[in-house]
């Protein structure tokens, strides 16, 4: 994100409607285009259900701690709702390491590991950089040569570019952050609240 993030490390909650913040900039079809690429961006990862009757998006960092400590919370519940299609954006805003670990994670999508790739980089132990994400490829079994070479491919640059966009365009303070519906909720989420933010997305339909 460009504008300064100095509420992202907060253990706070904070729940809001998926307006732009510069709605009064935007009419209906504007709105519309960026809850489209929210939703249902070109190339954006998927996990879980990918024809579930509701959609869950995470805006995430590998270097970031609650979305470490929410991602077993996820993968509980996408094992209990088989109607959850989890769409995940890359927001690397923790430096470097966040960035390489971000477009290795998209990379992976090539050789159709990224579920299996992301459960393990939100798994490891200490930061996320460049030796550490290369022998978590490994141990996943990516061809590592291959990920490197497709890291460089230009529509991974935009698709994390156009990620960060969204998140200013939205107004979201940090990650992880949660929506689904309308709505957006930003830190640390167990497996019954985001169960309770799918389940008010889903009955809103």
């Amino acid at each position: 994100m460009r504008r300064p993030l100095a509420a992202i490390a907060l253990a706070l909650l904070c729940a809001l409607p998926l307006v732009p913040v510069q709605a009064q900039d935007h009419g209906g079809p504007e709105v519309a285009a960026i809850k489209e690429a929210v939703f249902n961006g070109p190339g954006l990862p998927v996990m879980g259900n990918e024809r579930g009757d509701t959609v869950l998006v995470e805006f995430s960092d590998y270097n970031c701690g609650f979305c470490r400590k929410s991602a077993p919370e996820v993968a509980a519940l996408l094992q209990a709702d088989p109607g959850v299609r989890l769409v995940v954006h890359e927001i690397p805003i923790f430096g470097e390491g966040s960035r390489f670990a971000a477009e290795a994670a998209l990379a992976a999508q090539a050789q159709g590991k990224y579920p299996e790739f992301h459960r393990a980089l939100m798994a490891m132990r200490g930061k996320a950089e460049k030796a550490s994400v290369l022998r978590v490829a490994r141990e996943v079994g990516l061809d590592v040569v291959r990920l490197q070479r497709d890291m460089q491919a230009p529509e991974i640059t935009q698709r994390i570019e156009r990620s960060l966009e969204l998140a200013d365009e939205i107004g979201l303070v940090g990650t992880p952050s949660f929506i689904a519906g309308d709505r957006a909720v930003f830190g640390y989420l167990g497996k019954e609240d985001l169960a309770e933010l799918v389940a008010e997305a889903r009955g809103a339909r």
